[in-house]
């Protein structure tokens, strides 16, 4: 069976335009979804922009319908997931083959309800959350794609604090592993698997991805400075980051994680699992991301 050719990609951040840029290298056809009023973007002359209230059912049913979309990419903020449901929604009415919720983060397959996992995307309370909308996907009978990736090594200097202060500053032991993974190599994975793949090896899928497993400790030998042990992180987003800080030093940031039995994955589920379908590609580390 043929691969997907048909592409929308919902919101157009730090991974969508990557995504929408791999995609359209490839020769996909691509429709990017903004809200009404966000910033022009700038993408490939052969995409088109639509902007769409994410909330109107309808609305978005006629875009998916009007470009003959197979395949709906949601890379949507925290501030988002909740309205994936109507695009799900939507998604359905204009008999779209495949969705891919927003995940990009740590894995949330086996996140219990009440959970607190700021890279796997639990929600503010009395939001909805990743997990949530993989659910929903399934009460729809939606075939879905799900890509867990661990953390994007661009925010790392921002995360540890070595932009602003030239340390890498954690929270807790830091020794347990996690997955790192950068932008162009997670957003060239999803286009290749999704335009090379036939859709039965994608449809209702889990993939697993790890540019490069490190400990938060070991980050200090990569950066060539100091590890700072403290007990949270100050300042402008302090609390976000003292939570993913606690979550990578705790194992669940590994993209091998099983979060109900606390262990790591092995075979087909362990993390990195999936980088051999990208055949040939040699993954991008940590040091050559960040030009170390």
């Amino acid at each position: 069976m043929a691969s997907y050719k048909s592409f929308a990609v919902v919101g157009a951040g730090m991974i969508g335009l990557p995504i929408i840029n791999a995609l359209a290298e490839r020769n996909a056809s691509v429709v990017l979804l903004s809200r009404p009023g966000s910033s022009t973007k700038a993408v490939p002359s052969a995409v088109e922009i639509v902007q769409v209230d994410y909330n109107d059912v309808t609305a978005v049913a006629t875009v998916f319908k009007q470009f003959k979309v197979e395949v709906v990419l949601s890379t949507v903020n925290f501030a988002g997931i909740a309205a994936q449901k109507s695009l799900i929604d939507a998604a359905k009415i204009a008999a779209v083959k495949l969705f891919a919720p927003s995940e990009y983060g740590a894995p949330t397959d086996t996140q219990p309800a009440g959970a607190s996992n700021p890279i796997g995307g639990i929600a503010p309370k009395n939001q909805i959350a990743k997990n949530q909308i993989a659910e929903y996907l399934k009460s729809v009978n939606l075939p879905s794609m799900r890509i867990f990736t661990g953390l994007f090594i661009e925010v790392i200097p921002w995360l540890v604090g070595y932009s602003d202060h030239g340390k890498v500053r954690i929270v807790g032991k830091g020794e347990a592993p996690a997955s790192f993974t950068s932008v162009t190599d997670i957003a060239g994975f999803v286009a290749y698997v999704l335009t090379t793949l036939p859709p039965t090896e994608l449809e209702d899928s889990i993939f697993r991805l790890e540019g490069e497993r490190s400990s938060l400790n070991d980050l200090g030998g990569q950066f060539k400075t100091l590890v700072e042990h403290v007990d949270r992180i100050e300042g402008e987003a302090g609390e976000v980051k003292t939570g993913l800080l606690l979550l990578l030093g705790s194992g669940a940031g590994s993209t091998g994680w099983d979060e109900a039995k606390k262990a790591e994955r092995s075979g087909t589920e362990a993390a990195g699992s999936a980088n051999a379908l990208w055949q040939g590609h040699r993954w991008k580390t940590i040091k050559e991301v960040l030009n170390l």
